[in-house]
């Protein structure tokens, strides 16, 4: 590797609008996102399926899932 061409990388605190707060190493001084794992539907169980076609149940029962 090339000396003195690659970012400088540091550990910095990343900040989701939720509240959460990690530290992460970045080239970045000062990371924030809109959505993180804690907060995120898929990840809380919260996630909501807009089906206006009625696909989703289709396949529930079709294939009996719960």
């Amino acid at each position: 590797m090339k000396k003195d061409i690659h970012p400088k990388v540091q550990e910095v605190i990343a900040s989701c609008v939720c509240g959460a707060q990690f530290k992460v190493d970045s080239t970045k001084p000062d990371i924030r996102v809109d959505i993180c794992g804690l907060c995120h539907p898929f990840y809380t169980g919260n996630e909501k399926i807009m089906d206006t076609e009625g696909r989703v149940e289709r396949f529930k029962r079709q294939y009996k899932v719960k």
